[in-house]
């Protein structure tokens, strides 16, 4: 027989319960010098060793011991007392390589659990950042409508010298109002911004919350028609972080709207 057939047996031989014709193979080879073999044997002592001292020796039960032997058809009993058998390390095996089986598969249940986590995890990170792209272009290509639109009014407000912000603001009646604000430093810890419309009588109405960049822009972009004729100025003032719903003075922005 080749080392190749002989692969399967090592462990039975090292056990001392290999049938005689692979025992006696393995012997042969092993008298042979043959590397593979004895390579083969050292394994299987070293896994035996290692088996045997993850479990308790123990023995079965007679009545367990006898369903086994009837089920697999055992050699005779005296075949096995002349080899002097013994049951206490097969089973210190077995017990042993359930253990080892048990341990494998619940860190194999573990890691994938573990990668199915981070898959989760990265799935729904591209999801947020995929649905905040979308809702930038959806913002980008709402201003640029109102920005391109043939009816949309621009004021320009703030002077030209720094530091005082500047910009410029576009009114649409049927798209909303874009407001785009360079030199205006980022709100302080607990404030906000809020922009207003405010009308040619009564009292402002809020037209929503922004804040300003790390370099000073703020874009601010509040939908829905705006009645030019009624409508006086946009105004922007600084708030607590909810808002507010008068303006609190004083008045940071003022863009007058041109008559109508």
């Amino acid at each position: 027989m080749t080392c190749e057939e002989l692969r399967d047996h090592y462990e039975l031989f090292v056990l001392g319960v290999a049938e005689d014709a692979e025992a006696g193979e393995i012997r042969a080879h092993l008298k042979r010098n043959c590397d593979v073999c004895a390579a083969g044997v050292k394994g299987a002592r070293e896994l035996t060793a290692l088996l045997s001292a993850t479990a308790p020796t123990a023995s079965p039960r007679p009545e367990l011991r006898r369903r086994i032997m009837a089920s697999v058809a055992p050699p005779p009993p005296v075949v096995l007392e002349k080899r002097g058998f013994r049951w206490a390390p097969v089973w210190a095996a077995v017990a042993g390589l359930a253990a080892l089986t048990a341990v494998y598969f619940e860190v194999r249940v573990r890691q994938e659990m573990d990668q199915s986590a981070q898959l989760r995890a990265e799935l729904n990170r591209q999801a947020a950042e995929a649905a905040q792209r979308t809702a930038q272009l959806s913002r980008l290509n709402d201003a640029l409508a109102i920005v391109n639109s043939t009816e949309a009014v621009e004021v320009t407000f703030g002077p030209k010298q720094q530091p005082s912000p500047a910009g410029k603001v576009f009114v649409s009646p049927q798209r909303g109002v874009l407001f785009i604000a360079s030199r205006l430093p980022a709100a302080p810890a607990g404030k906000i911004y809020e922009m207003w419309i405010v009308p040619k009588r009564g009292a402002p109405a809020p037209a929503g919350l922004f804040q300003s960049g790390a370099d000073g822009v703020a874009l601010h972009l509040q939908p829905g028609p705006v009645d030019l004729n009624a409508a006086g100025a946009v105004a922007v003032t600084l708030e607590n972080a909810g808002g507010a719903t008068a303006p609190t003075p004083p008045i940071l922005i003022a863009a007058a709207l041109p008559p109508r």
